[in-house]
């Protein structure tokens, strides 16, 4: 009956077994907090032209929980893409990565980037020409910072460059703003014409004029 497995059930818990296992089984849960979670789930905002490759770039790496484009870096607030690309905001477009930093780090999330932009070029990229697609890092913290840094000189190692020639801007982030519905998932949503477009541009083409066996890879520096 309903009553003896209420019985059965404090008579289980009550026994001296379960008063060993169950200080054990609930300490073991804090350490799976929401808080600790939380620690190991980190974001990047990152600006590497059309804000569409950018996200399908980076969403498919392992690690990675989510991505969003939007627009950071001007001084407008609620920015709309058609102010954004008018060259009116002082913003560019960018994604926001959310990822699990036990998985992947934030350098290793670098190399990715680097070499999904062409950061030779600071006056847009590919076919976008215009300030709202040029490449910058936005950090968050002194750690990013630092870390940011760092992979700027391991990619002008890498490309056999000195840190000058490249044109990718390392900056504090003040805010992201999420872009309208219709440029999210647009990859996954309008494969045709991403494809079409993305070809168009030449990104991969100059992608791997400029990366070489390195394009749109996150292996490890090679130098």
């Amino acid at each position: 009956s309903r009553r003896c497995r209420h019985s059965r059930s404090a008579v289980y818990l009550s026994s001296p077994v379960m008063q060993i296992l169950l200080p054990m089984v609930l300490g073991a849960l804090l350490l799976v907090s929401p808080a600790a979670v939380l620690a190991e789930q980190q974001s990047a905002v990152l600006a590497g032209g059309c804000f569409w490759c950018m996200e399908s770039d980076l969403e498919k790496l392992p690690g990675v929980i989510s991505v969003e484009s939007g627009y950071s870096g001007g001084s407008v607030s609620e920015p709309t893409y058609n102010q954004v690309s008018a060259e009116t905001t002082g913003h560019q477009e960018v994604v926001e990565v959310l990822f699990d930093s036990a998985k992947i780090t934030y350098p290793k999330l670098l190399q990715s980037y680097w070499r999904n932009v062409d950061p030779l070029d600071g006056a847009g990229q590919f076919c976008d020409r215009g300030d709202s697609y040029r490449p910058v890092i936005f950090t968050s913290g002194d750690q990013q910072k630092s870390e940011a840094l760092a992979s700027q000189s391991a990619a002008a190692k890498e490309l056999g460059v000195s840190e000058s020639a490249l044109k990718v801007e390392i900056k504090p982030l003040e805010k992201f703003w999420p872009a309208e519905d219709y440029h999210q998932n647009f990859a996954e949503l309008n494969s045709v014409k991403y494809k079409y477009y993305r070809w168009a541009c030449g990104r991969d083409k100059r992608l791997d004029e400029v990366w070489g066996d390195q394009a749109r890879s996150g292996d490890s520096w090679t130098k």
